[in-house]
């Protein structure tokens, strides 16, 4: 097998068209009617319908806003670990944030079924121990009552 000559890159024999240095690293060159070569670090634009290649970010999407009462309900529902009130107040937010987020699209589902969960859960647990005081009250009245000395 013979191999080209060093001083002619194209293993042909054909040399480039004037005013055009060979390039080394591509022996063979560009086809007519071809694209040129990408330089390195260059953007390109993607193909309509088309990802973007690689190393090249996509057009951010336009953020979602965060629905506020959500935030506040879960707040709320959590503040009523030391404030019983406002674990009622931060279910009921809840509820009517859920709404607002599956009306406009908003983010903050989460947040929201946080906010009921907790907020119910709290409120349950006041009642039950408001109802527990008042039988632990009312036995402890009829006990010292019935005493006689």
């Amino acid at each position: 097998m013979t191999y080209p000559p060093p001083g002619n890159p194209d293993p042909y024999g054909q040399q480039p068209p004037y005013g055009q240095q060979p390039d080394p690293y591509n022996p063979y060159g560009t086809q007519p009617g071809s694209p040129a070569a990408p330089q390195y670090g260059a953007q390109q634009p993607a193909p309509y319908g088309q990802p973007a290649p690689y190393g090249q970010p996509y057009a951010a999407a336009p953020a979602t806003q965060q629905n506020s009462m959500a935030l506040v309900s879960m707040i709320l529902s959590l503040v009523g670990l030391l404030f019983w009130i406002t674990a009622p107040i931060g279910a009921i937010l809840g509820h009517v944030a859920l709404k607002q987020i599956r009306q406009t699209g908003e983010q903050g589902e989460g947040m929201a079924k946080a906010g009921i969960i907790i907020g119910w859960i709290i409120t349950g647990l006041g009642i039950i121990a408001c109802c527990g005081w008042f039988v632990f009250v009312i036995a402890l009245a009829n006990n010292t009552s019935s005493t006689t000395y």
